[in-house]
């Protein structure tokens, strides 16, 4: 008995001595992961097309190795405008500052793909040179991914943000002259001027847009031509097409494509014009003539707000047959919402118009109410015309 006493008394400063040593290495431990966390190394990526790193800062210097654009490079070392960085390669050399974005903004980049990467895409557009992508609209903001000349781009939000001011010492258009002589003219009569506000501010338009990898950001909308097909493209009569999307196909035994399917059209254009609070003002369906074999305009409306997505879909009617519905939204009423970080705007007050095409003629779809209740019309905002609705006429060129 007298042994195990002995024994527990021994054992008691040896159990205290383990877990004192058990709590300073998980001590150690978590201070070594803690260390390594701060020790994280600085990233820094490429924004330049292509670029050298070089073996010092001097007026000669030796290159060492070729980056890229969106290559990530470790920072080494801090010089004045310049960083000392080394590649996936260990490859080590300097870069200029500016020829890089640093982690917060390459983060910001992430964020706006991964926040808009289900976006439905409202049309798709070409790309005319190259041209980086912004984290936001306007010319000012911050660039990375570089896009290649002639790529297929979705494009998603469209947005209005002021246009930069020309550089000073660069003289803006004078006034034309017959603006001049009237104003003459009406000071001379007597007669008082109109009275004048601060001239509108110009605005440029800018489309949020998603390349095939996946890459989102901002782009300059007049560096891209949207995608129209060439057989209805003549047949804007010098508006814009914002986009072109298919009805349904025709047979015509005498088509020149291969499977004899001719595709019918929903169109919709708006002036050449950056700033404008709506995305279309104008909607035509382009019906096949297959006796004529030719285009013809089935349904034409004018003056109206209207906004992207063209959603296609089909509807079943009372035969069984599928029949193409589309649909979009019209504003309905002057007031209108910004978003603050794009500039964006959006009627705050909308109603979806929907439209059926039945063997070449356009329909109205009316959404179906209580039952025993008549449908109410929708008086959508125009744009200050008169709205026209137009039906079943030749859309030959310029006609």
């Amino acid at each position: 008995m007298f042994a195990a006493l002995s024994l527990v008394r021994r054992a008691g400063p040896r159990s205290l001595f383990c877990s004192a040593i058990c709590v300073a290495l998980m001590t150690a431990l978590t201070g070594c992961t803690r260390l390594r966390e701060h020790l994280k190394p600085e990233m820094v990526y490429v924004v330049a097309k292509q670029t050298y790193l070089r073996d010092r800062v001097a007026a000669v210097s030796n290159r060492v190795a070729l980056v890229t654009n969106g290559q990530p490079l470790e920072v080494i070392e801090h010089g004045r405008r310049f960083l000392r960085t080394k590649t996936s390669k260990g490859e080590v050399g300097w870069i200029e500052d500016h020829m890089v974005i640093d982690q917060s903004t390459y983060d910001q980049f992430a964020a706006l793909q991964q926040q808009h990467a289900h976006d439905p895409v409202v049309a798709t557009a070409v790309l005319r040179d190259d041209l980086y992508l912004h984290v936001k609209p306007g010319r000012e903001t911050d660039r990375f991914y570089l896009l290649p000349e002639n790529q297929k781009l979705q494009l998603l939000i469209r947005a209005s943000v002021p246009k930069p001011e020309p550089p000073q010492g660069i003289l803006t258009a004078p006034r034309p002259a017959t603006e001049t002589a009237k104003a003459k003219k009406a000071g001379a009569s007597g007669k008082a001027l109109p009275p004048g506000g601060p001239p509108p501010i110009p605005m440029e338009d800018w489309w949020l847009v998603r390349d095939s990898q996946g890459q989102v950001g901002w782009l300059l909308s007049r560096r891209l031509d949207v995608d129209v097909p060439d057989e209805i493209g003549g047949y804007s009569e010098g508006q814009k097409m914002v986009g072109a999307y298919v009805l349904t196909k025709v047979y015509d035994p005498e088509s020149s494509l291969p499977d004899k399917l001719v595709p019918e059209y929903v169109s919709v254009t708006n002036a050449f014009k950056d700033g404008l609070p709506y995305d279309f003002d104008q909607v035509r369906v382009f019906t096949w003539n297959i006796k004529k074999h030719r285009y013809e305009t089935a349904y034409r409306q004018r003056n109206i707000e209207g906004y992207l997505p063209i959603t296609v879909s089909e509807d079943k009617a009372g035969n069984g047959q599928s029949l193409p519905v589309f649909s979009f939204a019209v504003a309905m009423s002057d007031a209108v919402k910004v978003d603050a970080l794009t500039g964006a705007v959006r009627p705050a007050q909308t109603a979806t118009l929907s439209y059926q095409l039945e063997a070449g003629m356009v329909k109205r779809v009316t959404a179906a109410g209580p039952p025993g209740s008549a449908p109410v019309p929708i008086q959508p905002k125009t744009t200050g015309a008169p709205a026209h609705h137009h039906h079943r006429s030749g859309a030959g060129k310029g006609g």
